[in-house]
């Protein structure tokens, strides 16, 4: 999946005549906290609410005398690649340039959210395993062989940490909802398990708060 196929075709970027106040209202809209602002087919950068709210909002966004920050992705950059890029920068949307760096569209949070919980990984049914270990003992081969020995498959793997810490939280989804024999070797192996979950479990409880904590969006 990639950038160019998640573009929104309803909100439109901002220019620097607008006004403060019609960008605020233009977010409140669509409920984002972000938009591009472009000069022609040039993405100039993001105007941010904040930006605003510390502005005259009946004044244009030239006048602000703003340096914007430019984060976006090329059309064919991959779902991965946006969500690294929303996180990193706290956004609730990312613009989308061609091959030549033109202005082409945005994708919005409910974009990617909505295209993650149609991807495969979500509709199969499995569990989840959580663990913890050093990120230079991370090995998916090994993890996976050692899964595949109890006649299971690691659907999809996400791997969080902190770049300040050497530990690192692997979630795994399996293809399996009994994972008891699967966890039990694994912590033969000396792998960590933190934390299982069956499916429902997990995302009843539990997927909301790390979704958010990776999209960034507690504050949203």
């Amino acid at each position: 999946m990639t950038a160019g196929t998640l573009i929104s075709a309803i909100i439109q970027p901002l220019s620097l005549g607008d006004t403060g106040f019609y960008a605020l209202d233009q977010m409140s809209e669509y409920h984002v906290r972000h938009l591009p602002l472009v000069d022609g087919d040039q993405l100039l950068g993001l105007l941010s609410e904040d930006d605003i709210l510390n502005h005259d909002d009946s004044q244009t966004i030239d006048s602000y005398g703003l340096q914007y920050n430019r984060p976006y992705v090329s059309a064919n950059n991959h779902i991965y690649e946006i969500l690294r890029l929303m996180a990193d920068f706290r956004l609730t949307i990312i613009p989308v340039v061609d091959k030549e760096d033109k202005y082409i569209g945005l994708i919005t949070q409910e974009d990617v959210m909505a295209q993650l919980g149609n991807m495969g990984s979500f509709t199969v049914p499995g569990s989840i395993i959580v663990l913890e270990m050093n990120r230079r003992d991370y090995s998916l081969a090994k993890i996976s062989s050692i899964i595949e020995q109890e006649n299971a498959a690691v659907i999809s793997t996400f791997i969080t940490s902190d770049l300040k810490s050497s530990q690192a939280e692997v979630t795994l989804k399996v293809n399996k909802k009994d994972i008891s024999r699967i966890i039990a070797s694994l912590e033969r192996h000396e792998y960590d398990v933190k934390a299982s979950f069956h499916e429902s479990d997990y995302l009843n409880e539990s997927m909301k708060e790390r979704y958010e904590s990776l999209m960034f969006y507690l504050d949203v």
